[in-house]
């Protein structure tokens, strides 16, 4: 088991070295990129096959505090969305950087493998020493990602993204840390939470303010802004940052914060508490708002994006085990249904060189394939069968009713109907708007996007599907997980 946790801890870095090596031979170079990812994505679903609770520690520079990695439930279900998709997103990568004529291909692919190996060890994290030390590597490696096209513009982006997610970590975050250990002694994740029986309820709430607005890649509201701005990077950066590592990065460190740092009963003992669950739902309405008023296609994704991740906080502050699961569920759900969306607006931007909703009309007769797909991952980010998406819905709604939380399950209907008006509207445009409409595309010959990355796309719309139907792993996983 030691030796299968080091493989998708250290084969990234081992396969951003050699991706560097061989820059100068494209063809090798991104075969090692998608040999890797399939390496770590076989390894990882051989650890979830044989599944065991595992630990090791590397060093304790601090007496009580380790650099130290731990296999669990949780974890597990973060590594198996980074290692599943690692693979589909570089082979969508390769399709599209060569389709695209970007440059610096062979910087973007070592920094993007780079970005993996961080995910990974943050999913393996054992304490919030640790997870701090990495979470903060992912940002500063996926930076060069973000700033890749090397304009104005793509600088610009950078330095908000770099701004919010550092100035959030160092002034809150790690100040969560900090008080966290000195009231609980100690910084290991354990389930039902650290914290004494008559800690302080003022200074619990204090800390899980500072944990919730401080773990930024999270994207509430207001410390969202870094997210839209990092559209300005190539597709597959923004499927990266969407679905595979950056965002589920945070709002997989909130809830194994609020499961194994403060746990279900002191969670629903403080105040606070439903006051920041009041925060998440607003950010899930006004982000949706602000989407369906984007035309820039991206942009709207993004924004649908910092929606959806607040489900996850909205869940983990409800703070019920169906609630829980919910949250967990979205982390994989959203991922699979998200990156497809991204990959679509991918290769419409590359097949027929459209980056707006309002250009669209008529594409579904040239791009059929591309919008098909498009349509099946939007009703998985609504929750329609039969898609994964709908079993997060139905698990945070029973979480709701446990709780007796009104305004939670009126969110979840509202922000459903929102994302119809924001989504489903793309793919009714491109299949059903007339060419005498302004803006509408001819009818042409079929020109989808290369071969790569449509078998990229198809890959994560069967994902989508088949999470509806055999979501039992995750399910056993988020449950296990979240129990105390």
């Amino acid at each position: 088991m030691s030796l299968m946790l080091l493989i998708p801890l250290v084969l990234p870095l081992v396969a951003a070295g050699l991706v560097v090596a061989t820059g100068r031979y494209p063809n090798l170079r991104d075969s090692i990129s998608v040999v890797a990812g399939f390496i770590v994505a076989a390894t990882v679903v051989m650890i979830q096959q044989d599944f065991q609770p595992y630990s090791f520690t590397l060093a304790e520079p601090l007496p009580g505090i380790s650099l130290a990695f731990r296999l669990d439930e949780l974890g597990l279900i973060f590594m198996l969305v980074a290692g599943l998709l690692w693979p589909v997103t570089t082979l969508y990568a390769i399709g599209y950087m060569r389709g695209h004529g970007e440059a610096h291909q062979t910087s973007f692919f070592a920094w993007f493998a780079v970005a993996i190996g961080c995910t990974m060890a943050i999913a393996l994290s054992a304490n919030l020493f640790t997870l701090f030390l990495f979470y903060e590597a992912l940002t500063l490696a996926t930076w060069p990602l973000v700033v890749h096209a090397r304009t104005d513009e793509a600088r610009a982006g950078g330095r908000t993204y770099l701004s919010v997610l550092l100035i959030t970590s160092i002034v809150f975050f790690l100040l969560a840390i900090i008080g966290t250990w000195f009231v609980a002694g100690t910084l290991e994740f354990t389930k039902g939470g650290v914290f004494p029986v008559d800690v302080n309820t003022t200074t619990a709430s204090l800390l899980l303010v500072l944990f919730v607005f401080g773990i930024g890649k999270a994207a509430i509201m207001p410390f969202h802004r870094w997210l839209p701005a990092a559209m300005v990077a190539p597709t597959p950066v923004s499927a990266l940052l969407h679905a595979v590592a950056v965002v589920k990065a945070g709002v997989f460190t909130l809830l194994k914060v609020c499961v194994m740092i403060f746990g279900e009963d002191l969670l629903s003992s403080l105040e606070v508490t439903e006051l920041l669950m009041y925060v998440a739902a607003a950010s899930i309405l006004i982000a949706s708002i602000i989407a369906m008023r984007q035309d820039n296609l991206k942009r709207r994704l993004a924004y649908s994006t910092v929606s959806q991740l607040n489900y996850v906080i909205m869940g983990a502050l409800i703070a019920t085990g169906p609630a829980f699961v919910g949250s967990a569920l979205q982390i994989a759900m959203h991922a699979f249904g998200k990156i497809t969306l991204f990959f679509c607006a991918g290769a419409i931007l590359v097949a027929a060189h459209k980056s707006k909703v309002s250009e669209l009309r008529g594409l579904g007769r040239t791009m059929p394939l591309t919008m098909v797909a498009f349509f099946i991952a939007s009703l998985s980010i609504i929750g329609i069968p039969p898609t994964g998406g709908t079993w997060v819905k139905w698990y945070l709604l029973m979480g709701a009713l446990e709780a007796d939380a009104v305004i939670p399950m009126v969110v979840l209907m509202i922000s459903s109907l929102l994302s119809v008006g924001y989504l489903l509207v793309i793919p009714a445009r491109a299949f059903f708007s007339g060419d005498a409409a302004a803006g509408s595309i001819e009818a042409g010959p079929i020109k989808e996007a290369p071969w790569p990355m449509l078998l990229a796309i198809c890959i994560s719309t069967a994902g989508t599907v088949l999470l509806f139907f055999y979501a039992g792993p995750f399910l056993k996983l988020a449950t296990l997980g979240v129990s105390p």
